[in-house]
């Protein structure tokens, strides 16, 4: 990274875990993170949440055991789904792409994001974009850190 570490940049993850119930991952994040995260000490917290993998082309018998309860979900329909049933906070980590289409879908509540003070000039769209209409977002909480890095967590306005 060409951004310096500061620890405090980094507090957000454990004011995530706080709130998280489950963990969401779009197909390559969940079989990047996986095998390092269910070993990992620094993700200890997360091995016993439910995971649920959005991917039309996972085969469930691929899902890494000793990771807790993991679910492959094959639509944003069952994501939807989901997120009508009676449990809490669920977090995606990486995922962009499954990100942008939950969001075109309606389905995601509340953006945590650091922004490194780093301009890469190309790469993915974060937001939905195009004919879409503008969509509003309320400011929950943000903190600049000393090394440039900012927190901004926002709200999806309804």
């Amino acid at each position: 990274m060409r951004t310096p570490f500061d620890e405090a940049a980094f507090s957000l993850k454990g004011e995530e875990l706080e709130e998280t119930t489950a963990l969401m991952f779009g197909r390559r994040s969940y079989e990047a993170f996986a095998p390092i995260w269910r070993d990992s000490e620094d993700h200890a917290a997360y091995r016993d949440l439910p995971k649920y993998v959005v991917s039309t082309s996972l085969d469930p018998d691929a899902l890494v055991e000793g990771w807790g309860p993991s679910t492959v979900l094959r639509s944003e329909a069952d994501v939807a789904e989901l997120k009508e049933s009676d449990g809490g906070a669920i977090f995606m980590h990486g995922s962009g792409e499954l990100a942008l289409r939950l969001a075109e879908a309606g389905l995601i509540d509340r953006y945590h994001m650091l922004m490194f003070p780093v301009m890469l000039g190309a790469g993915k769209r974060v937001f939905p974009g195009g004919e879409r209409a503008a969509q509003e977002l309320v400011l929950r909480d943000s903190q600049a850190y000393g090394n440039g890095v900012v927190k901004l967590i926002y709200d999806v306005a309804r």
